[in-house]
Protein backbone atom coordinates (compact mmCIF):
# COMPACT_ATOMS: atom_id res chain seq x y z
CA UNK A 1 0.00 0.00 0.00
CA UNK A 2 1.30 3.14 -1.19
CA UNK A 3 1.15 6.04 1.73
CA UNK A 4 0.97 9.28 1.63
CA UNK A 5 4.16 10.51 2.11
CA UNK A 6 5.64 7.93 -0.88
CA UNK A 7 2.51 9.99 -3.03
CA UNK A 8 4.11 13.06 -2.06
CA UNK A 9 8.11 11.66 -2.72
CA UNK A 10 6.55 10.82 -6.49
CA UNK A 11 4.85 14.13 -7.27
CA UNK A 12 8.07 15.36 -5.93
CA UNK A 13 9.89 12.93 -8.18
CA UNK A 14 7.61 14.15 -11.16
CA UNK A 15 8.37 17.91 -10.67
CA UNK A 16 11.69 17.26 -10.61
CA UNK A 17 12.31 15.26 -13.81
CA UNK A 18 9.93 18.04 -15.41
CA UNK A 19 12.03 20.76 -14.90
CA UNK A 20 15.13 18.94 -15.81
CA UNK A 21 17.33 18.54 -18.86
CA UNK A 22 17.28 14.88 -18.85
CA UNK A 23 16.93 12.83 -21.97
CA UNK A 24 15.18 9.54 -22.65
CA UNK A 25 14.96 7.24 -25.61
CA UNK A 26 12.01 5.18 -26.55
CA UNK A 27 12.00 1.57 -27.39
CA UNK A 28 11.28 2.61 -30.63
CA UNK A 29 14.92 4.80 -30.73
CA UNK A 30 13.48 8.23 -31.03
CA UNK A 31 14.85 10.43 -27.92
CA UNK A 32 13.04 12.97 -26.04
CA UNK A 33 13.42 15.47 -23.34
CA UNK A 34 11.58 14.47 -20.20
CA UNK A 35 10.44 17.87 -19.33
CA UNK A 36 8.21 17.91 -22.71
CA UNK A 37 6.83 14.02 -21.35
CA UNK A 38 3.72 13.23 -20.20
CA UNK A 39 4.78 11.94 -16.80
CA UNK A 40 2.34 10.34 -14.14
CA UNK A 41 2.68 7.79 -11.31
CA UNK A 42 0.22 5.12 -13.08
CA UNK A 43 -1.36 4.55 -9.76
CA UNK A 44 -4.93 6.69 -9.84
CA UNK A 45 -6.28 7.96 -12.72
CA UNK A 46 -4.26 8.14 -16.34
CA UNK A 47 -3.16 11.67 -17.09
CA UNK A 48 -6.00 12.77 -19.87
CA UNK A 49 -3.48 13.01 -22.54
CA UNK A 50 -1.99 9.60 -21.88
CA UNK A 51 -5.74 7.92 -21.51
CA UNK A 52 -6.13 9.76 -24.98
CA UNK A 53 -3.10 8.42 -26.51
CA UNK A 54 -3.79 4.80 -25.39
CA UNK A 55 -7.38 5.32 -27.10
CA UNK A 56 -5.98 6.18 -30.06
CA UNK A 57 -3.68 3.47 -30.15
CA UNK A 58 -6.30 0.94 -29.72
CA UNK A 59 -8.35 2.56 -31.94
CA UNK A 60 -5.30 2.05 -34.67
CA UNK A 61 -5.04 -1.38 -33.12
CA UNK A 62 -8.56 -1.67 -34.72
CA UNK A 63 -8.20 0.20 -37.63
CA UNK A 64 -5.01 -2.38 -38.56
CA UNK A 65 -6.66 -5.22 -37.98
CA UNK A 66 -9.57 -4.50 -39.75
CA UNK A 67 -7.49 -3.53 -42.97
CA UNK A 68 -5.35 -7.25 -42.46
CA UNK A 69 -8.65 -8.51 -42.43
CA UNK A 70 -9.78 -6.77 -46.26
CA UNK A 71 -6.26 -6.97 -47.77
CA UNK A 72 -5.68 -10.33 -50.13
CA UNK A 73 -2.44 -11.85 -50.01
CA UNK A 74 -1.61 -13.74 -52.90
CA UNK A 75 0.31 -16.13 -51.35
CA UNK A 76 -2.81 -17.58 -50.06
CA UNK A 77 -4.79 -17.88 -46.54
CA UNK A 78 -2.10 -18.91 -44.73
CA UNK A 79 0.38 -15.89 -45.00
CA UNK A 80 -2.81 -14.26 -44.73
CA UNK A 81 -3.39 -15.28 -41.49
CA UNK A 82 0.38 -15.39 -40.29
CA UNK A 83 0.63 -11.38 -41.74
CA UNK A 84 -2.66 -10.46 -39.70
CA UNK A 85 -1.65 -12.47 -36.36
CA UNK A 86 1.91 -10.71 -36.48
CA UNK A 87 0.81 -7.55 -37.36
CA UNK A 88 -2.02 -7.66 -34.29
CA UNK A 89 0.63 -9.34 -32.46
CA UNK A 90 3.41 -6.41 -32.55
CA UNK A 91 0.39 -3.88 -31.64
CA UNK A 92 -0.84 -5.62 -28.29
CA UNK A 93 2.64 -6.35 -27.14
CA UNK A 94 3.01 -2.60 -26.99
CA UNK A 95 -0.53 -1.62 -24.98
CA UNK A 96 -1.77 -5.00 -23.47
CA UNK A 97 -0.10 -3.93 -19.96
CA UNK A 98 -2.83 -0.35 -20.15
CA UNK A 99 -5.74 -2.53 -20.64
CA UNK A 100 -7.64 -2.84 -17.42
CA UNK A 101 -8.30 -6.35 -17.60
CA UNK A 102 -4.38 -7.11 -17.76
CA UNK A 103 -3.08 -9.21 -14.52
CA UNK A 104 -0.29 -6.80 -14.17
CA UNK A 105 -0.25 -3.09 -12.97
CA UNK A 106 1.26 -1.39 -15.97
CA UNK A 107 3.39 0.62 -13.70
CA UNK A 108 5.11 -2.96 -12.54
CA UNK A 109 5.59 -3.74 -16.07
CA UNK A 110 8.64 -2.49 -18.14
CA UNK A 111 8.58 -3.01 -21.76
CA UNK A 112 11.61 -4.90 -23.90
CA UNK A 113 10.35 -5.87 -26.76
CA UNK A 114 13.24 -8.54 -27.63
CA UNK A 115 14.07 -11.30 -27.20
CA UNK A 116 10.86 -11.46 -25.03
CA UNK A 117 8.34 -8.65 -24.85
CA UNK A 118 7.80 -7.91 -21.11
CA UNK A 119 9.90 -7.86 -17.50
CA UNK A 120 7.37 -7.06 -15.11
CA UNK A 121 8.07 -6.51 -11.29
CA UNK A 122 4.80 -7.89 -9.76
CA UNK A 123 4.28 -6.08 -6.56
CA UNK A 124 6.90 -3.59 -7.04
CA UNK A 125 5.23 -0.27 -7.03
CA UNK A 126 2.90 -1.26 -3.78
CA UNK A 127 6.60 -1.95 -2.24
CA UNK A 128 6.49 -5.33 -2.04
CA UNK A 129 8.00 -7.30 -4.75
CA UNK A 130 6.51 -10.84 -4.77
CA UNK A 131 8.18 -11.81 -8.15
CA UNK A 132 9.91 -11.36 -11.18
CA UNK A 133 7.89 -12.01 -14.33
CA UNK A 134 9.44 -12.66 -17.82
CA UNK A 135 5.97 -12.22 -20.36
CA UNK A 136 6.16 -13.24 -23.72
CA UNK A 137 3.00 -12.42 -25.39
CA UNK A 138 1.74 -14.31 -28.43
CA UNK A 139 -1.35 -14.42 -30.47
CA UNK A 140 -3.21 -16.91 -32.68
CA UNK A 141 -0.54 -20.07 -32.98
CA UNK A 142 2.23 -18.25 -32.93
CA UNK A 143 5.23 -20.11 -31.32
CA UNK A 144 8.62 -19.08 -29.48
CA UNK A 145 11.48 -18.01 -31.56
CA UNK A 146 14.57 -19.51 -30.24
CA UNK A 147 16.07 -16.72 -28.62
CA UNK A 148 12.53 -16.81 -26.74
CA UNK A 149 13.04 -20.57 -26.14
CA UNK A 150 16.18 -19.74 -24.75
CA UNK A 151 15.33 -17.06 -22.20
CA UNK A 152 12.76 -19.38 -21.18
CA UNK A 153 14.69 -22.13 -20.58
CA UNK A 154 17.23 -19.89 -18.52
CA UNK A 155 14.74 -18.94 -16.34
CA UNK A 156 12.85 -22.48 -15.97
CA UNK A 157 16.87 -24.05 -15.16
CA UNK A 158 16.89 -21.49 -12.56
CA UNK A 159 19.93 -19.86 -14.32
CA UNK A 160 19.19 -16.34 -13.72
CA UNK A 161 22.04 -14.57 -11.82
CA UNK A 162 21.52 -10.95 -10.32
CA UNK A 163 24.68 -8.72 -10.44
CA UNK A 164 25.32 -5.64 -9.01
CA UNK A 165 28.10 -3.35 -11.31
Amino acid sequence: MVSIGDTMKTDELIRDLKRSKLVAECPCGSAFRLSAAILFDGLGKMHPEAEEIKNGLLLQLQERTNELKKSKVSAGKGAEKKAMEVGVGKIMEKILPTCADFPLAVTDCRPLFEPIDILAFKGMTTGRLESIIFIEIKTGGARLNDHQKSVKDAVEDKKVVYREI
